[in-house]
């Protein structure tokens, strides 16, 4: 059967001291060999330490016996035999030896008390500064965690030569839009733009020209989407798709306008829902409304913009607006 003896909080130095007193004079009182144990009480007192007794913050530990054995324990971890008296004790010394630890432990130095619990408020600010510091770097970590996320996920949504972004984006955000336009009544407008003989530009003046001409068109075109939602996309080759958060209208202006910038050399396909133009069907529909405005710009020379109109008796009409300058070379 075990018998508690002792409880103490090891929270400085002086409280260590203390605790292996006890334990000492405990050993003696009980019977034991006191010089025996006291290769046991150095290691005890590393343990102590080594486990926090004495750095400012209170250490639980107790002294109990077990038979013909002393234990000590700390943490709440098993307790560890400190010392063997050969036989039990007899009651009365038992008791004895509770009642005389108990008042021991009762009238502390008061000065002892001061430095303890001066102790424990150094112990307690400095682990309030260290776990504040703790946070900080894991809030710093997770900041740039999510910035590497972020410019990981721009990077796979973002056309390497332009700087637009790809159709893997424009799958994702033209999905999204035409779901919540077709859902809440908002106006939706989509533009396919192809640059005009792209090829024949790339055959006459080399691939790196072609290329400085691909990010020219690429930033005319985020020069006409200004409004927060809209987008420019660059499929490959010389196609491209801007997405307006308006209505047709509005994208009308802003594709003259970037066919004037581009000195008339693409075709663009202009088509959208709204709830002046309730069309009805799905995405890909509506997507092949704009590919179809596209290829009517291309068939009636190039160089303009073909509006797709849908009626309400279901029959589409194209409204068509050619450039109204003059050519220059590109």
């Amino acid at each position: 059967m075990e018998i508690g003896l002792l409880k103490q909080n090891l929270a400085i130095e002086p409280d260590v001291q203390s605790f292996i007193g006890f334990v000492h004079a405990a050993v003696t009182d009980l019977g034991g060999n006191a010089f025996a144990a006291a290769l046991g009480l150095i290691d005890l007192t590393e343990k102590l330490r080594a486990a926090g007794a004495g750095s400012g913050y209170p250490l639980p530990v107790t002294l109990e016996l077990s038979g013909a054995e002393l234990r000590v324990g700390w943490n709440g971890a098993e307790p560890q035999a400190i010392a063997h008296l050969g036989a039990p004790p007899v009651a009365e010394a038992v008791a004895a030896l509770r009642s005389r630890l108990q008042r021991s432990t009762e009238s502390e130095d008061p000065a002892v008390l001061l430095r303890r619990n001066a102790e424990m408020e150094r112990f307690l600010e400095e682990s309030r500064v260290r776990a504040e510091q703790a946070l900080a770097d894991m809030q710093a970590a997770l900041a740039k965690r999510q910035a590497e996320l972020q410019d990981s996920m721009r990077q796979a949504e973002t056309d390497a030569l332009t700087g637009l972004y790809n159709r893997r984006a424009y799958d994702a955000r033209i999905a999204d839009a035409f779901r919540i336009a077709a859902g809440q009544g908002g106006a939706l407008t989509l533009v396919l733009c192809d640059l005009d003989y792209f090829k024949q530009i790339n055959d006459e003046h080399g691939h790196q020209y072609g290329d400085t001409y691909l990010c020219r068109m690429a930033q005319a075109m985020l020069s006409v989407t200004r409004r927060q939602g809209d987008a420019a996309f660059r499929f490959g080759g010389d196609e491209f798709a801007i997405l307006y958060m308006c209505g047709k209208d509005i994208a009308l202006k802003r594709a003259l306008r970037l066919l004037e910038i581009m000195n008339g050399r693409i075709s663009m396909g202009i088509a959208g829902v709204s709830p002046q133009e309730p069309c009805g069907g799905d995405l890909g529909q509506f997507i092949g409304r704009a590919d179809k405005a596209l290829y009517e710009a291309k068939g009636r020379g190039r160089g303009r913009v073909v509006v797709d109109t849908c009626h309400t008796d279901g029959t589409i009409t194209y409204d068509v607006h050619p450039f109204a300058g003059a050519h220059v070379d590109p």
